[in-house]
């Protein structure tokens, strides 16, 4: 493998490992912040323990996410210099306001955490509101700096020097908007079916468990509340895309002729030498509709394009049919939890919508991977859109195997420790789901 392979592997899989931990930092202090308020509310105690050992997961979680968010700091440097020497002043703005948003939500989780009977319980509530608020601005920041690769603004190039940079038009670049609404509602997705997942095996295990029947019916209604609404994002991001890169939106449907009446494409392998997607299901008008909203409006096909810009047609278009896959199986589950909920107006505890609720936790996150996947794949051979190639950035150095090794030994250490801490955190979980029984009927004896 080649240096700039090394170089492309590494910082892959250092963005897969930490936007795992991104996107739960969105979403599950938000949970927490709910289920407090929900005690505020009600004063029944099964949300008071909620709140606490969802703070603790989001505590770890936290921990985990700063360090992974670390090193791709340092890694931005080592291995993209030419990346950061041009692209440094007009985006550093955005960093700057992440890493305000990300202590501001270290100090409030801090607050949260050692708060409990130290502040009034609205001024504690309020700090979880915070942190929950600082962590999404967070994802927003990083975010807005990734649109700016995709439709890149807010400066000019005079004699081969950036000058004339407006940080702010950078920010507001024109792909900023659907790709902060597409992963703001991903990490709500994501971490709400996961949270659902854990809690409706426990509830399967033990179905008059108050605790874990509280905790389930809260993460299904932010996903199911979530889920359509990023359905409706991703028609947005479609549109967008075919409109600011063509290349990509033709490289997610492996579209290799310009097309009228464009037919979407489900599945299929993509042939690049005969520039045909042999297997594939084909909805007639479709994709037309898709990238333009008229079924009979033309989509540009990749053979408009040189063959040295095309992205990877075949790794994008399997990561778009995994994502859409992966979404729709996930909205399948929404509508079915509703309408259980419509005819009996309590908590959707079907066996087997909880057992499919079991197996698609991890769907939200595949989901995030593989459109991830789609967005820096697809923007190949460009590292900036249509401004610096990938190739131009990476670092001239070598022997980058070493690193590679080192970080990977890094992520896998994480993990292990995670999945540690995580688990010892579900088996105390267990047992709260147990005496929570007892608290409940006592609740319901004193008539709360």
């Amino acid at each position: 493998m080649s240096d700039f392979l090394f170089a492309r592997s590494q910082m892959a899989m250092s963005l897969a490992f930490h936007i795992i931990f991104a996107a739960l930092g969105v979403g599950m202090p938000l949970l927490m912040a709910i289920s407090e308020g929900l005690y505020l509310r009600t004063g029944r105690p099964i949300y008071l323990d909620l709140s606490k050992r969802w703070a603790k997961g989001t505590a770890i979680l936290f921990a985990v996410g700063a360090v992974s968010g670390t090193v791709l700091s340092f890694e931005l440097g080592l291995l993209w210099p030419q990346f950061m020497e041009f692209a440094g002043p007009i985006i550093g703005m955005p960093f700057s306001l992440e890493g305000f948003a990300f202590f501001t939500e270290a100090i409030f989780l801090g607050i949260y955490l050692y708060g409990w009977g130290r502040i009034s319980p609205f001024m504690h509530w309020l700090a979880g509101v915070l942190v929950a608020v600082s962590g999404a601005l967070s994802a927003v920041f990083v975010v807005t700096a990734n649109a700016w690769m995709n439709a890149p603004t807010g400066f000019e190039i005079v004699n081969g020097q950036v000058v004339n940079v407006d940080p702010i038009a950078a920010m507001l670049n024109r792909a900023s908007l659907h790709q902060v609404i597409h992963m703001t509602l991903a990490a709500y997705v994501a971490t709400g079916f996961a949270v659902a997942a854990v809690h409706a095996y426990f509830v399967l295990k033990h179905k008059q468990s108050t605790f874990h029947r509280a905790a389930l019916s809260i993460a299904l209604i932010m996903a199911c509340i979530s889920i359509p609404l990023q359905l409706l994002s991703g028609d947005h991001s479609a549109k967008a895309v075919a409109e600011l890169q063509p290349a990509k939106f033709a490289a997610m449907e492996s579209l290799y002729q310009s097309e009228t009446s464009a037919p979407l494409a489900i599945g299929g392998i993509a042939n690049d030498a005969t520039m045909e997607l042999p297997y594939a299901i084909k909805i007639p008008y479709a994709l037309s509709f898709l990238a333009h909203g008229d079924p009979f409006a033309k989509v540009t096909g990749l053979a408009e394009f040189p063959r040295d810009e095309w992205p990877n047609t075949q790794v994008v278009h399997l990561a778009f049919d995994i994502m859409v896959g992966s979404g729709m199986i996930m909205l399948a589950l929404a509508v079915w939890a509703g309408w259980l909920w419509w005819r009996r107006r309590t908590l959707p505890d079907n066996r087997w919508l909880l057992r499919g609720l079991v197996a698609a936790g991890p769907l939200g996150f595949i989901a995030i991977e593989t459109g991830w996947v789609v967005t820096e794949v697809g923007r190949q051979p460009w590292i900036i859109y249509g401004v610096v190639r990938t190739a131009d950035a990476v670092t001239p150095m070598t022997g980058l195997v070493t690193p590679f090794v080192t970080f990977t030994l890094l992520y896998i250490f994480l993990s292990i420790v995670l999945v540690f801490l995580l688990l010892r955190q579900f088996l105390e979980t267990v047992e709260s789901g147990e005496s929570s029984k007892a608290t409940d009927l006592k609740e319901l004896r004193e008539g709360q």
